[in-house]
């Protein structure tokens, strides 16, 4: 067993402090994921520097309409919030739908954008996995890919990223605030999750020490209507297949404005500006929708066992975006589950 030591912050500075001084320790929030790793022996923090006393668990509702979540605020919490409820019911969605009732519970928001992927080959430590070890190949590209991204991927790393509240957050332009030895910086949730590229290993720009103290979610008055679907295989706690975070506005019949993001096929939450740039000004219609979800997929690059997310991902779309016109139509459990098809996928 690897010895582990443990200590416990006072404030932010302080925790900085702690975290910066060793390159074996790490942040604990809710450890929802992070005692999952380190058991597995993924993850190789030697040192924990435990954040839960920190003042960063405050829900703000802003003047003008925004939102000002503390990075240690748990999901369950921020899901029940009148004014995620009530302003951006696509995010509230997206944290119930998230995880079960007692990982909500522990779980805080900062932790949730920080996650690890839940690539089966990743977490096995053995199998080879440029995340887990660089330059040692990705087993996915070949191996068992049928939950793996067909968007932002590589060929160094396939893995789909797992969070649902960081689909929904990306779509409303929220941004992550950071404080770490060189100060505090502020930056796009969009670029806060990386690309593979060459350099899987590296998810987040995060600099030694750096830690997330809140998010902020700009005033959105479209995200009123906001929905957030998770198509997945069973309807009980489950990562999505396809999930789509959709507002719309429409003036005399036409898109006005649009948002939309995708989960379960990105190797980060992906913001679909492609599909929404080719529906504003466009008949807010299905065949509008279907036309704008194929152009955003059409750089998917599919797998054996995977190709069929690009047809299910143009269906979750245009089922997304009509919902967004509708939103009573979004009952709690529908859009929940996914049908297999002949090739063992879903539709």
């Amino acid at each position: 067993m690897r010895p582990l030591s443990y200590a416990r912050a006072a404030d932010v500075a302080d925790a900085i402090a702690m975290v910066s001084a060793r390159p074996e320790a790490a942040y604990l929030a809710g450890g929802t994921t992070k005692v999952d790793l380190l058991r597995l022996g993924v993850e190789d923090s030697a040192h924990l520097v435990d954040i839960n006393d920190l003042p960063l668990a405050e829900i703000v509702d802003r003047p003008d309409g925004g939102l000002r979540i503390g990075a240690l605020a748990r999901m369950s919490d921020v899901a029940a919030h009148p004014g995620v409820r009530d302003r951006f019911p696509g995010i509230s969605r997206a944290l119930l739908l998230g995880a079960s009732a007692q990982l909500r519970n522990m779980a805080s928001m900062g932790g949730n954008m920080c996650q690890r992927v839940r690539c089966n080959y990743f977490r096995d430590g053995v199998s080879p996995c440029n995340k887990r070890e660089p330059g040692s190949g990705c087993t996915a590209l070949d191996g068992a890919n049928r939950g793996h991204a067909i968007l932002g991927t590589s060929e160094h790393c396939i893995a789909t990223h797992p969070s649902d509240v960081a689909v929904a957050l990306v779509a409303f332009d929220a941004v992550l605030h950071l404080a770490g030895p060189d100060g505090p910086r502020s930056l796009p949730a969009e670029e806060f999750f990386l690309l593979p590229g060459d350099t899987p290993q590296h998810e987040h720009p995060l600099a030694p020490g750096e830690l997330i103290t809140a998010i902020e979610v700009p005033p959105a008055p479209i995200a009123r209507g906001s929905v957030y679907l998770k198509f997945r295989d069973r309807e009980s706690y489950e990562f999505a297949l396809v999930s789509v975070a959709a507002a719309i506005e429409v003036v005399d019949g036409l898109v006005a404005d649009v948002r939309l993001a995708l989960g379960g096929v990105g190797t980060r939450p992906w913001r679909a500006r492609r599909a929404e740039a080719a529906l504003r000004g466009r008949p807010a219609e299905p065949a509008s929708f279907a036309a704008a979800a194929r152009a955003e997929l059409a750089d998917a690059v599919p797998r054996r066992h995977n190709a069929f997310k690009i047809g299910f991902a143009e269906r979750a779309v245009v089922r997304g975006l009509s919902t967004a016109l509708d939103p009573a139509t979004q009952r709690p459990g529908a859009g929940d589950r996914a049908v297999p098809d002949g090739d063992g996928g879903a539709a």
